[in-house]
């Protein structure tokens, strides 16, 4: 387990500076460190959302950092918001063991169709996982299960919106972002059925 890959480990100012786009210009958003069990957190805010939320050991978490810089226009520097403390709450309830989403509000940067992928991951309760094609399915894209896996994959918001309920075909565990560890861990923390080889029939909860 190593956090250090994108330099969170020299602190916050510093990691930002180097991952950042826009040098000059307004403050847009606030990032944070959030420790969990699992590791630290980034998570970056406005006043009113989460826009990122991702585990500092991530390798595309660059990348990710420079588009939302982009896309808002603005400077990305260390700092909290309204909506850091909700995930904070948030955060602290879920690994407690309540998965309820609470009042954190969502903004992540993505495409229509991310939109969509990212809206119906997060009506997977915990405890429960699919597989991709049931999850084209669910979205009216049966055709698209490589496009959904891609979606599944860009997903900026760890946990809150839980790419990790989803499973291959055959039931095992596929690659998660943040490590497959971390994602056993996850599934283990929900008592989810894909940790014993088991997985629930997409027609067995409502869309």
């Amino acid at each position: 387990m190593d956090e250090r890959i994108n330099g969170f480990d020299a602190g916050l100012d510093g990691a930002l500076a180097r991952l950042a786009v826009v040098r000059a210009g307004p403050v847009a958003l606030h990032a944070a460190l959030l420790p969990t069990p699992l590791g630290d957190l980034l998570a970056i805010c406005d006043a009113h959302a989460v826009r990122l939320l991702e585990f500092t050991s991530r390798p595309v978490l660059a990348r990710q950092v420079r588009a939302l810089e982009r896309a808002v226009k603005g400077r990305i520097v260390a700092g909290r918001t309204t909506a850091t403390a909700q995930l904070e709450i948030a955060l602290s309830r879920y690994f407690a063991g309540d998965f309820e989403r609470g009042e954190v509000a969502l903004s992540p940067i993505g495409t229509p169709f991310q939109q969509r992928v990212w809206q119906e991951l997060r009506s997977l309760p915990a405890g429960v996982t699919i597989r991709y094609v049931d999850l084209a399915v669910r979205i009216g894209r049966p055709e698209a299960v490589r496009a959904v896996a891609a979606a599944n994959g860009a997903n900026p918001v760890a946990i809150l919106i839980p790419c990790h309920r989803i499973i291959g075909s055959d039931g095992s565990l596929t690659g998660y972002g943040g490590g497959l560890w971390r994602k056993r861990h996850l599934l283990m923390l929900e008592s989810a059925p894909a940790v014993s080889g088991e997985s629930l029939d997409a027609g067995r909860f409502s869309a």
